[in-house]
């Protein structure tokens, strides 16, 4: 399996210098295009294809936050970024519990029209759950520093792994809570009418 950080000749660290990342991508892009290998054979052409294949699947994985932090998981839990069968941590039970009732109020919401007062609060719900999912969200990123400094002082991680696998359950659960808010609401996160799925 192929360390993404590696690709990018970064330390294995959930702080990550963007600007940086983005010079390291184009220049490695620039080296593995398919189109600047046209001239080689079959074969060269083929592991270039590939590789650029992979530097693009990596880029996109460490430039976003909570993907760089599932993958980092995943490699200290010894299965790659693709793996998807591992460990799959449960959110917690009282947060189980509130999504629970606000699907049950949602699917009333839905029953009574979005236009009642049941649809009203959940415009209103929704707007909660999403100021929580961006308090959550930040939380995450701001303890992106004690895991790098466990790293670095090589200190145990594992209250950090399970910290982190809690958190980004949590914040997948909410996730899908508000995708069906948007889709009761027919809008998007920005506020824009979204694309129902049929």
């Amino acid at each position: 399996m192929d360390d993404y950080f590696e690709i990018f000749e970064l330390p294995r660290r959930l702080q990550v210098d963007l600007e940086d990342l983005q010079r390291r991508f184009y220049a490695l892009s620039r080296l593995h295009h398919p189109d600047f290998h046209q001239l080689a054979g079959d074969k060269a052409q083929a592991a270039s294809l590939e590789r650029s294949a992979l530097v693009n699947r990596a880029y996109r994985v460490l430039r976003d936050p909570f993907s760089r932090v599932a993958y980092v998981l995943g490699l200290e839990e010894g299965r790659g970024v693709d793996d998807g069968g591992a460990i799959k941590p449960q959110a917690p039970m009282d947060l189980l519990e509130e999504m629970l009732e606000v699907q049950e109020a949602l699917e009333k919401a839905k029953a009574a029209g979005l236009e009642s007062p049941a649809g009203q609060r959940m415009v209103q719900e929704r707007q909660r759950l999403m100021d929580r999912q961006a308090g959550g969200e930040t939380t995450i990123v701001e303890r992106f520093v004690d895991w790098d400094r466990a790293v670095d002082e090589q200190a145990d991680t594992r209250p950090l792994l399970v910290w982190f696998r809690q958190a980004l359950a949590a914040r997948a659960y909410v996730r899908t809570v508000l995708d069906d808010i948007d889709e009761a609401l027919g809008e998007d996160r920005e506020g824009h009418v979204a694309h129902r799925r049929n």
